[in-house]
This record gives structure tokens, C-alpha cells and sequence, in this order.
């Protein structure tokens, strides 16, 4: 077999001397060019991204199982995506970082990828960039953080909202607050509940990118290294059979993977990024494939249940979680491993039925997305039953309305603003255009006068996201946003607004002839960005229903190299 990386390091002539020649100054022998696979490795260990922060270590580890099959690791950095620091928002960047991983594993003499990846935004970023190359690659996550622990309680980043709107009730001091902090965060690795950066973890795994068990071992779990270092040695053997993501990625391995993340109450924000990747590939997908509410959850796991990523991988993990919906699953799907899924769960077993239980006797019954049609949402909008209040599955209330975040942040803590807890609120202007990125401000804080009340939870509506710690009746991905004149915009304060999400109803309560002359009157808001990438994004940027990728990123390129460099 040819190896794609030849055409660099087998040359001969001057062009095989530069390629070969400035590699060898970082001490590389002269055999490591003679016909072995070269595996890039995709770090995007940064600083700045804590939950990447261990990723140069277990680079070392993929790079011991590279070697050990014969190949020759090279580490490349990419854009790194920390959640908890960008402003305005990570998801801004996502399609930047795609465009980094796309081009620079096809203009590099790499035969196959090791995507490191973890927190949110560069597991999908990694994936839908090398989609457009389509190589043999494979998927290594960081891993969760160790369960917080808080004055004798487990904690994990779901907690954070609890904390802040009880230190804003006055219920939690601002010294407890703080302490807080250093007990929640206190290992290595990403978010330790279902977020979204487990929920890509749990992805990865369940499309068959990756190795059994990456979605759930711990960051500081010594076999979190074994992982790693097993993907290392199987990249080698994926280059020689040439098993590709088009091999791995196809309609039922989506299937799967939706199915599967209904069963763990994953993050709303895994339909935007898989709608991405669905684009990358060339595989058909659209919102309606996500309605999976006939699907129970099973695993008891914030922030839809009670639990922590660690007790998961304890209780036996995703394949275990696999297991117990096998029916609703194609096992015929090839993975990364040359074999078909259902060999990653046939043999598996549950240690643990309060962490994961039986489809015949589910955590909870209502689970999965369920995505809601109507007039304020003429190209769908989300919301995950299983985190909401189920007293608020059929509620209809007057509006509160936010024009855009600065507005929402002026008032929602205003003793005058016009709202009680029948009220829906409703944010405008955080879509992909609009922010723009589609930031995680969905699951908007209860208004101070009403958690001094007792108030725990409202309807809430938005064009943006939610972080997937979040939890409560949030209704999100309004599509189309607010910016690009959908029913969103024109909405008033006052106007009532029905949702009943057994119906999969959101619907304001306007005559058509109203909605049409609202919206001739309306006029769109300035662009918030005039130059640079913000401005690209803006101007390319597709709705949240096709999975907000820039529209001339959709589709693939291939791995080849039309010209040489010299």
C-alpha cells in the first residue's frame, strides 16, 4: 500500500531533501521516513482550556501506542476551544477550529489522526474538520473531572446554577460561594456531569469514532492512559486496512448515536454539532431525526438525574447503557475497530442499577429531545423534557421579552420588571447571526424577586443555547433567530405564548395577518461585527436547524494536495 505521506518523505531530489531534512533537527532517525504510517496527533492542549490542560501527557501515551505498532507520531497544535474563558462565546469558533484540524491534516504528510479532544466545542470542531479530509482517524477524550465534594455532598458543574441563584436568594453565603469553587474543580479533565463535553465524549463513542469505554473513564483514571495508548497502536492498523470516517460514519451510526444519547440525557447542544458533522460527511439529517421521545433515560446522571460521570464509567459506562437499548440500535455499524458496535456491548453488564437502569424500568420515562413545531418556530426549536419541570409541559403565559443580552441583563433583576411565575421569558438575538456564535444564556436566571418567592423554574425561550450542565424549561434553538426576521423577533411583551410539549407545540397566540404586518413593520438589528472572522461568520453562518456551520464549509474536500510546496 501507498502511504499518502510518500509523497512528502519519499521523495527523491531536492523536494525529499527539504521535507526530510528540516524534520530530522528535532533528532528524528533517517528509518522513521522509510515507509511507516505518520499519525498526526491533534492536541488542542492549551492553558487556557483547564479541561484540556492534561492533554500534552496523554499525547505521550497515543504516542506510545504508535510507536509500539510500527508508526511515527507527529503532534500538531490546533485552535484550542476553553468553554469556561472565551468570550463571547466558544461556539463562535468552532467552525474556525474546524477550519484549522481541516486544512492542516491536508496540507501535512499525515496518513492518519488522533483527535485529542474534551472540553465542549473541540470534539466537534476536531471531528467536522477531519470529515472534510476523510482519513483513517480516530477519537481520544480527556475524560471527566472527579466528583466535586462540598461540605459532605457531591457536587459537579450542574450544582454551579443551583449555587448561583441561591447566593442571589441571600440562601448561600458569597465565603461558601467561593469555596465552592475549588471543591467542584478539583482534578484534571472536563465537566463530571452530563454536559455537553461528556455528551461529546458519549458521541464520539456511540458513532464508533472511538474505542469502548472513552465516553466514561475518568481524567485521572490511569486507564484513561490505556485508552489512549490502545488508539494509538489501532490508528496504525486503521491506516493499513484504509478504514475511513466515510467507513464509520454512516446513516445508522447517526441513528445510534441519537438513540443513545436520549438514553443518557444528553446536552440539547449534540443535535447542533452532529447536524454539523452530518454536513462534513454527506449525511442526510435534519431536526426532525432527533425526536426521541419514545427512548427512556436510563442513566441517572446530572443534570438530568442524581449522579456523576465517574459513577457511570463504574456502573459499567455507555457500552453498559448500550446494552440496555440494543433493540432501538443497528449493531452492524462498523467502528473504528475494523468490527461492528454491538461487539463493543454484547458482553457487557451493569454493576450499578441506581446509576443505569432497565428500558423496562426506566430512571425516568420522559427523556430524549423533543423537538417543537409552531409558529414561533417555523424551523423547529428544542427543548429536553428530562431536565425540565413537568408541571410546565403545557403552560401558556404573557411574555416577558428581552430584546437582546444587554437588555436582559439590565432587567432581570429589576424589583419593577413586569413579571410573576406564569410568565414565559423570552430572550431575543442570541442566534448564530445575531450574538453572534448562539451563546449558552438559554437557561435565563429566575427573576431575584421571584427566587426570593420560591421560585425555581419558568418557561424560557431563546435563539440561543444552554450549557448542557443546565436544567429547567428552557426552550431553545429558536429557528429562525430573532436577527434574520423569524416570529421570534417580532414578539412583544404581553403576547401570550403555549407551549405543550407532549403536542410538540410552541405558539404565540397571534392572528396570521398581525404576525405579517409585525413583521413588515420590523427592522433588523445592526451587525454587531464589520471586519475580520465575526463578520465571516456572520455573513455565512447557517440556522441552528442545519447545525449552524458556515455554508461554504459543508461537504468535504478530500485529502489531496493539488500543488506541491516547492
Amino acid at each position: 500500500m501507498k502511504l499518502r505521506s510518500s509523497n512528502w518523505f519519499g521523495r527523491m531530489g531536492k523536494d525529499g531533501f527539504i521535507y526530510r531534512s528540516w524534520m530530522k533537527n528535532q533528532g528524528i532517525p533517517a528509518h522513521e521516513f522509510r515507509g511507516k504510517p505518520v499519525i498526526g496527533i491533534c492536541n488542542t492542549w492549551s492553558e487556557l482550556t483547564p479541561c484540556n490542560a492534561h492533554f500534552r501527557e496523554l499525547a505521550e501515551s497515543v504516542k506510545h501506542g504508535i510507536y509500539e505498532a510500527g508508526g511515527f507520531p507527529v503532534e500538531f497544535p490546533v485552535m484550542s476551544l476553553g468553554e469556561t474563558l472565551i468570550k463571547p462565546t466558544a461556539m463562535l469558533f468552532r467552525n474556525l477550529v474546524s477550519m484549522d484540524v481541516e486544512e492542516s491534516i491536508r496540507a501535512n504528510p499525515m496518513d492518519g489522526v488522533v483527535l485529542l479532544c474534551g472540553c465542549d466545542k473541540t470534539t466537534p470542531a476536531l471531528v467536522m474538520g477531519a470529515c472534510s479530509v476523510n482519513l483513517p482517524t480516530i477519537v481520544v477524550s480527556g475524560g471527566a473531572m472527579l466528583t466535586g465534594k462540598f461540605r459532605g455532598k457531591d457536587i459537579g458543574t450542574s450544582d454551579l446554577w443551583r449555587f448561583s441563584e441561591a447566593q442571589r436568594a441571600g440562601k448561600m453565603s458569597q465565603e461558601d460561594f467561593e469555596f465552592a469553587e475549588a471543591c467542584m474543580s478539583r482534578s484534571r479533565g472536563h465537566c463530571a456531569v452530563m454536559g455537553t463535553a461528556s455528551t461529546m465524549a458519549s458521541m464520539t463513542e456511540t458513532l464508533g469514532l472511538s474505542l469502548s469505554e472513552n465516553a466514561a473513564i475518568p481524567a485521572a483514571d490511569s486507564r484513561r492512559k490505556v485508552l489512549a495508548h490502545l488508539s494509538g497502536m489501532r490508528i496504525v492498523d486503521m491506516v493499513k486496512e484504509n478504514l475511513k470516517l466515510s467507513d464509520v460514519l454512516t446513516r445508522p451510526a447517526f441513528e445510534n448515536a441519537i438513540m443513545t444519547n436520549a438514553a443518557i440525557g444528553g446536552s440539547t447542544n449534540f443535535i447542533i454539532h452532529l447536524l454539523a458533522i452530518a454536513g462534513r460527511i454527506g449525511v442526510k439529517l435534519s431536526m426532525d431525526d432527533f425526536d426521541s421521545t419514545h427512548i427512556p433515560l436510563i442513566a441517572n446522571i446530572q443534570p438530568s438525574g442524581k449522579y456523576f460521570m465517574e459513577d457511570l464509567y463504574y456502573a459499567g459506562g455507555i457500552p453498559a447503557v448500550m446494552k440496555e437499548i440494543e433493540k432501538f440500535l443497528n449493531g452492524n455499524a462498523i467502528t473504528v475497530s475494523g468490527k461492528p458496535i454491538a461487539d463493543q456491548y454484547k458482553d457487557s453488564e451493569c454493576y450499578n442499577r441506581d446509576v443505569i437502569s432497565t428500558i423496562e424500568q426506566p430512571f425516568n420515562p420522559v427523556a430524549g429531545i423533543t423537538v417543537l413545531k409552531g409558529n414561533l418556530c417555523e424551523g423547529g426549536a428544542v427543548i429536553k423534557p428530562s431536565a425540565a419541570n413537568k408541571a410546565l409541559m403545557q403552560h401558556a403565559g404573557k411574555a416577558v421579552v428581552f430584546e437582546n443580552i444587554e437588555d436582559y441583563k439590565a432587567r432581570i433583576d429589576d424589583p419593577a420588571l413586569d413579571v410573576d411565575e406564569n410568565s414565559v421569558l423570552v430572550l431575543k438575538n442570541v442566534g448564530p447571526k445575531g450574538y453572534p456564535g448562539m451563546p449558552e444564556v438559554g437557561n435565563m436566571s429566575i427573576p431575584k424577586k421571584l427566587l426570593e418567592k420560591g421560585v425555581t423554574d419558568m418557561v424560557r425561550i431563546s435563539d440561543g443555547r444552554m450549557s448542557g450542565t443546565g436544567f429547567g424549561t428552557v426552550v431553545l434553538h429558536v429557528s429562525p433567530e430573532a436577527c434574520v426576521g423569524g416570529t421570534l423577533a417580532i414578539v412583544q411583551s404581553g403576547d401570550t405564548i403555549k407551549l405543550d410539549v407532549s403536542k410538540k407545540i410552541l405558539h404565540v397566540e397571534l392572528k396570521p395577518e398581525e404576525i405579517a404586518a409585525r413583521k413588515k413593520r420590523w427592522q433588523p438589528p445592526s451587525a454587531v461585527a464589520t471586519r475580520g472572522y465575526s463578520w465571516l461568520y456572520q455573513q455565512h453562518v447557517e440556522q441552528a436547524n442545519l447545525g449552524a456551520d458556515l455554508d461554504f464549509l459543508k461537504g468535504s474536500s478530500g485529502s489531496n494536495v493539488l500543488r506541491d510546496s516547492h
